[in-house]
């Protein structure tokens, strides 16, 4: 096993194919409220976006280097029975960020009673199913 930086027993780093890498990197730094990565060479097929030193998401162009199910985006609705789900400290500033990106809301700010936190469910650029959520149990009903 090779050695390297230490991870956590478990950590998700969703990966998704789109169709424009630097405008969905563009896209997701803004509305999660983030730096973008620092340009390098393959940037235009690869990125990610890191919180605290640790990936949050993937994002590979559609059709490059041939990996398995990252091919013909044709095949399929984009992340159909997937959600990308993010968690965040700042919900209100994020719902004004995705306000600000002019993104599709699909489900408009509210409380899922379940966890008993702020929601908001959107569609990005490529069509996935974005959820922004706010800290569970940090909602108070009003």
């Amino acid at each position: 096993m090779p050695s390297g930086a230490q991870v956590s027993p478990v950590e998700t780093q969703p990966l998704i194919a789109v169709r424009d890498v630097r405008a969905s990197s563009r896209w997701y730094a803004e509305l999660l409220g983030v730096s973008g990565a620092p340009e390098h060479p393959h940037r235009d097929f690869y990125d990610r976006l890191s919180v605290s030193g640790r990936v949050v998401l993937q994002l590979h162009a559609w059709d490059e280097e041939n990996h398995p199910n990252l091919v013909n985006r044709a095949a399929a609705p984009p992340g159909h029975g997937v959600l990308l789900w993010f968690m965040v400290a700042d919900f209100d500033a994020a719902v004004a960020r995705a306000r600000r990106l002019g993104a599709e809301v699909i489900e408009d700010a509210h409380i899922n009673r379940a966890p008993g936190q702020w929601e908001i469910w959107l569609r990005d650029p490529d069509g996935y199913v974005v959820v922004i959520a706010g800290p569970a149990g940090g909602a108070a009903e009003g």
